[in-house]
């Protein structure tokens, strides 16, 4: 690793911790939510997962785990890894607190998935897992390496395309073509988000930490996909947000989504990708 990527990563870790903080600022008691039976998972990323009960399942950038033990709820033994210790540190007390059995590591996780000894039924990654890759192409070989032969790949995410839009809906946002890196804090999205991402209390505190991304087509992740071994089974696309409030003109719909305001032409927000190891 150079040390540029080196430096990359320390602020891109940094900026987490500090969203992190805020991010669970906004949310009541979730020890005792999962207590009560809570389940964060929507439709479309349980609908590709399929069945996961008794699996070996790996959750990358997994944030402080709350959907890593919504899946160790459905019966996977699960394992979330995370860049950010403020995350890792929460998952593990949440796990702990909560009785739901979920390991979490905290590393840079292209680096872990060359490294680790360890291989997986199912490899899930979702919102906002891709864009904060460097090397989308490692990424994908390393999905490959730690899964089982035959082993599924999962992953749910915000759709390229939506970066381009400005805050009134134009294509004024970043261009689609535009490689990176990005360089701008970890934003709140949960308090922007509102109950959809169980945010339900104001917080007086803003992230001013610089992170770096980076934008891929659709186009893109699907060849790298490939490239690496991937044999891809689904690729959905999606009229709707889930949970997060990817622009302020979206609109809250049921089910937690945000969806585009009336006399908008619907394009795709969200895409899920399934695939197997060839």
């Amino acid at each position: 690793m150079t040390d540029s990527r080196h430096e990359q990563l320390q602020a891109t870790r940094k900026s987490w911790n500090a969203a992190t903080r805020i991010h669970n600022l906004h949310k009541s008691d979730q020890a005792q939510f999962f207590r009560d039976g809570g389940d964060v998972l929507f439709p479309e990323e349980c609908e590709l997962l399929g069945s996961i009960d008794s699996l070996d399942v790996v959750h990358l950038q997994c944030n402080s785990g709350q959907d890593t033990l919504s899946l160790a709820r459905r019966g996977a033994r699960v394992t979330g890894v995370d860049l950010s210790d403020e995350a890792i540190g929460f998952a593990q007390k949440l796990a702990t607190d909560t009785g739901l059995a979920a390991s979490f590591i905290e590393a840079e996780v292209v680096e872990w998935m060359h490294q680790t000894p360890e291989r997986f039924d199912v490899v899930f990654a979702s919102y906002g897992a891709t864009p904060w890759i460097a090397e989308l192409d490692k990424w994908f070989a390393g999905v490959q390496r730690i899964l089982r032969p035959q082993g599924r790949f999962v992953c749910v995410e915000f759709h390229p395309l939506v970066w381009s839009f400005g805050p009134d809906l134009r294509p004024t946002g970043d261009d689609y073509f535009k490689r990176g890196p990005f360089v701008e804090p970890v934003g709140d999205y949960v308090g922007e988000s509102g109950t959809s991402l169980q945010s339900v209390a104001e917080v007086d505190a803003t992230n001013e930490l610089p992170a770096y991304s980076w934008q891929y087509t659709l186009g893109e992740i699907v060849t790298l996909a490939v490239a690496a071994g991937l044999q891809i089974q689904v690729l959905h696309e999606y009229p709707f947000s889930n949970g997060c409030r990817l622009n302020p003109q979206l609109v809250a719909a049921p089910g937690r989504r945000w969806v585009w305001p009336p006399g908008i032409a619907q394009l795709p927000l969200m895409y899920g990708l399934a695939a197997t190891r060839r």
